[in-house]
C-alpha cells in the first residue's frame, strides 16, 4: 500500500467530522440537548465499533496494553467536550479558528516527540491552511466579533486535545488491529464523555428512539470511523502531516452546511475552501511513496 493510499484514509477520516456539524445541527433542531447529542454520539458510536469487534478475528491483548489505548482515548473525548465549552461564549465561526490551531500543533508535537524537524513545505502548508480557515470562518467581514478569553482558552483545549488523539493515533500499539484498537480508543472517549455528562438521558426510552437516527449517524461519522482510519493510516503518515490532512473537516462541514442545510455560503468562503485543498495538497506532494505494496484488505483492517 502506497503512501498517498494511507494519506488519503486520513484526509477521509478528516471529512467525517466534517460531516458532523450538520447532524448535529439537525438533532438540535429536533429538540436534543447538547448533552444528549454528544451522549448518544460516543455511545452509539462506541457499541457499534464494539459490534464490528465481535464479528473479527479475536486478538489478545495484556492488561498494559488495553489500558494505554484507554486512556489514549481520553483526549478523543475532551476535544468534543472543550469544543461545545467554547462554543458557549464565541459564535461559531471564531470558535472554529481556535479549533483549528491543531495543524500546527500536531507538527509541533511531531518535532518535540519524535524529533522530526518540520519541512519549509510543511510549514508553507501550515501557513496555507490557516489563511484557508479565516476566509472560511468568514471573520474578517463580520461587523461585530465578540471575543471572550473564557471561550477561546476553551477552543484552544480542543485544539490541544485533538492533536494529541492524532498523535497517539500514529504512535500507540501501532501492532494493534486497527478496529481492535480504534474499539478501545472509543471506550476511553466514552467514559470520559459520561463522566462529564452522566447519560441520565439513556433511561429515557421514547428519548432514545427518536435520538437513534442522529446518534448513529453522529456515531459512524464521528466515533467509530475516524479513528479506524486514523489508526490505518496515522502510523504510516505521521501526526504532523495527519493534522493537516484532517484538516479536510473544514471544508467538508462548509459544503454540507450548504447542500443539506441550505445556508448561504459567500464566494470568499468557497475561495477558502480551495485554499485549504491546496495546503492539503501542498503538504503532500513529494511524499508519494514508490513502493507498490497491494491495496487494504481485510486482514489489514480487522486482524
Amino acid at each position: 500500500m502506497k503512501l498517498w493510499h494511507y494519506a488519503l484514509l486520513v484526509f477521509f477520516g478528516g471529512c467525517c467530522y466534517g460531516i458532523l456539524s450538520t447532524f448535529v445541527k439537525l438533532a438540535y433542531a429536533a429538540g436534543f440537548t447538547v448533552t444528549e447529542v454528544t451522549g448518544g454520539q460516543y455511545f452509539f458510536g462506541t457499541m457499534l465499533t464494539w459490534i464490528v469487534v465481535l464479528f473479527t478475528k479475536k486478538n489478545k491483548l495484556t492488561v498494559k496494553q488495553t489500558t494505554k489505548l484507554v486512556l489514549s482515548g481520553i483526549p478523543f473525548g475532551l476535544t468534543g467536550i472543550f469544543y461545545y465549552q467554547s462554543l458557549q461564549t464565541l459564535n461559531a465561526s471564531l470558535a472554529i479558528i481556535f479549533l483549528f490551531q491543531f495543524v500546527w500543533i500536531g507538527t509541533l508535537f511531531e518535532w518535540l516527540f519524535q524529533k522530526k524537524r518540520p519541512t519549509q513545505r510543511k510549514i508553507i502548508s501550515i501557513m496555507i491552511l490557516l489563511i484557508g480557515s479565516i476566509l472560511v470562518a468568514n471573520i474578517l467581514f463580520q461587523e461585530c466579533v465578540a471575543l471572550s478569553w473564557k471561550g477561546a482558552i476553551w477552543g484552544l483545549c480542543a485544539a490541544l486535545t485533538f492533536s494529541t488523539f492524532i498523535f497517539l493515533s500514529s504512535s500507540v500499539e501501532k501492532e494493534t488491529p486497527p478496529i481492535l484498537k480504534s474499539a478501545f480508543l472509543s471506550t476511553g472517549a466514552v467514559i470520559t464523555v459520561f463522566v462529564i455528562f452522566p447519560p441520565t438521558f439513556l433511561f429515557d426510552f421514547n428519548l432514545v428512539a427518536g435520538l437513534i437516527p442522529y446518534g448513529l449517524a453522529l456515531g459512524v461519522f464521528g466515533i467509530f470511523l475516524p479513528p479506524l482510519l486514523f489508526s490505518i493510516g496515522m502510523p504510516h503518515v505521521g501526526s504532523g502531516l495527519g493534522t493537516i490532512l484532517t484538516a479536510s473537516e473544514l471544508p467538508m462541514a462548509v459544503s454540507m452546511s450548504s447542500l443539506v442545510l441550505a445556508e448561504h455560503v459567500s464566494w470568499l468562503q468557497w475561495i477558502g475552501v480551495l485554499i485549504i485543498l491546496v495546503g492539503i495538497v501542498n503538504s503532500n506532494i513529494g511524499r508519494v511513496s514508490s513502493e507498490a505494496i497491494e491495496l487494504p484488505t481485510y486482514r489489514e483492517f480487522y486482524e
